[in-house]
This record gives C-alpha cells, structure tokens and sequence, in this order.
C-alpha cells in the first residue's frame, strides 16, 4: 500500500510541476504573440511611412529633409531587425517550453501506468488471498459436513 501512497505522491508532484510548465509554456506563447503584433505593427509603419515620404519626395523636398528621412528610415529598419532578433529569441523559447512540457506530461503518463499496473497486481493478490480463504473455508465445511455423519452413527451391537 505505501507503494501506491508514494506513486500517488509523485503523480501529484509530476502534475503540480505540468501545470506550472504549460502555464510558462502558455506565458511564452503570448509573448510571442505579442512580438508578432509589435513586430507588424512597426513593419506597417514603415511601409505607411515610405508611402507617404514616396509622395512628398515627388514635390520636391530639402536635401536635409531627406537626409532626415534616410536616417529615421534606418533607424526603423534597425527596430525591425531588432524585433526579428526577439521573434526568433521567442520562437526558440517557446519551442523549449513546450519540450519541457511535453517531457512532463509523459512523465506524467508513465506514472499513471505504474499506478495502474501496481493497483492491478495488488487487486489480484487481494482475490488471491481471498480465494485461499474462500477455499479454506470450503475445506474446513467440507471436512466438518463429513465428520458429523460418521460422530452421529448409532451401533447396533
């Protein structure tokens, strides 16, 4: 019994430990997600921006103007690589978090297979051991119903 006592204790530990690993699985994913948005959101921006400088460089603008431009395009094309930098960095986490989590929950899974094969054989030994004394029982009623005709005979002398 204390066998399944310490198999339930480490199922309870291995699912604790589960639940906290797809929690931080799940926390990634929306940093992740977050770093997509972050990541379109400045890709859009500097498409709106392009368009726009696009029309006005048609007017006819100052060379410092568009030297102003160049650099603050370059400064977002610096923030995009940046934000690709995080993307991949947070792709590669959550790839890891989910490892982690799929080594946990089978983990968790081989340890409700021990319990199962452990509360399995210790039902059968608990039927053994209650067939031997429903057999004992059978031979000792047995044994009782035969020795009560031979006590009970009368002799005729």
């Amino acid at each position: 019994m204390s066998g399944i006592k310490s198999i339930l204790l480490a199922i309870e530990h291995a699912t604790l430990n589960r639940d906290a690993l797809a929690k931080a699985a799940a926390r990634v994913e929306r940093n992740l997600d977050f770093a997509r948005s972050q990541m379109a959101q400045l890709e859009n921006y500097a498409a709106d921006t392009d368009t726009r400088w696009t029309g006005k460089a048609t007017q006819g603008v100052s060379v410092e103007l568009m030297r102003h431009q160049y650099q603050f395009m370059d400064r977002l094309q610096q923030a995009i690589a940046m934000q690709s930098g995080v993307l991949t960095q947070s792709a590669g986490q959550l790839e890891q978090a989910k490892a982690k989590l799929l080594q946990a929950e089978v983990r968790l899974l081989g340890l409700n297979q021990i319990l199962k094969v452990r509360q399995t054989a210790l039902l059968r030994t608990q039927r053994q051991r209650q067939q031997r004394h429903t057999d004992e029982f059978a031979a000792m009623q047995h044994a009782r119903n035969r020795a009560l005709p031979m006590s009970g005979e009368k002799h005729d002398n």
